[in-house]
């Protein structure tokens, strides 16, 4: 409930027990040329103390008798505040449109040209990110016009903070997806040691990946990234951007085909 329906109730209820503000201002009385005491108002109306003691008393008492009713206005304070959350972040997404899907050193999978970015905030140590990537997978083979875009942000500590650069590392030699896939499927916490093993296997240069890990472009590449999240209110991963909509946590493939059906018909 908003504070305006609030305080019109309260005024109704004023009203029904006989307490209307122009009784208040009926008794009182000033001399001639001088200005009248303020009165305290509460929406728009004056009400003296005595009044506003008896509405408060008279709320106080129907919602002792009705519970209801204070659920109700939580329920819709809690809604509104919803609301509100959703339209902020919806301008915080057109705001940030170009840098969510129009970085051309973004890694992606899918369709280059697809209609529709699916952008995912995600760190390569979250084992909810673990659990999505294959439906990720998924959802860019059965939609054919789906673009996927991933923007790391390593929250959970030195190892991710390592698999991340070492992502980014792979990128330049077109090893983001192998090495994300690599990464992702191992339980010990990434070293360079791991790092370089893996690029080995890979068939990626692993001296030059170690080198470009530590580059100054990776570590501005992942700077942006944590403050596009910040900018946008993510605070945790996954976080998925589709169309103008903000969906934290982990999201079902259903989900995700129906986030991309809404952005396309948008």
């Amino acid at each position: 409930m908003t504070l305006r329906p609030l305080l019109v109730a309260l005024s109704a209820v004023a009203l029904l027990v006989g307490l209307a503000p122009g009784r208040a201002s009926a008794q009182q009385s000033t001399a001639p040329g001088m200005m009248a005491p303020a009165t305290p108002t509460l929406g728009g109306n004056s009400f003296s103390a005595a009044q506003r003691a008896e509405i408060v008393s008279i709320m106080r008492q129907a919602m002792i008798r009705d519970p209801s009713i204070l659920r109700q206005a939580v329920a819709a304070l809690q809604a509104d505040d919803q609301r509100a959350q959703a339209n902020a972040q919806g301008q915080a997404i057109a705001a940030q449109r170009d840098a969510l899907v129009a970085d051309a050193s973004d890694p992606t999978i899918g369709n280059p040209r697809g209609d529709v970015a699916v952008v995912e905030f995600y760190d390569v140590r979250c084992p909810y990110c673990r659990q999505v990537r294959p439906l990720i997978e998924t959802l860019a083979r059965e939609d054919p016009k789906v673009r996927v875009v991933f923007k790391d942000i390593p929250i959970l500590g030195p190892a991710s903070v390592i698999g991340a650069r070492a992502l980014l590392a792979a990128q330049r030699q077109g090893g983001y997806a192998k090495m994300q896939e690599a990464l992702m499927s191992e339980s010990a916490p990434a070293t360079e040691d791991s790092i370089s093993a893996d690029a080995t296997r890979l068939g990626l240069n692993a001296k030059m990946l170690l080198r470009d890990m530590n580059s100054p472009a990776v570590t501005e590449k992942l700077a942006a990234n944590a403050s596009l999240a910040q900018t946008l209110g993510i605070s945790g991963t996954p976080a998925f951007v589709i169309g103008d909509q903000l969906v934290p946590g982990a999201v079902g493939l259903a989900d995700l085909h129906k986030l991309v059906g809404m952005a396309r018909a948008s």
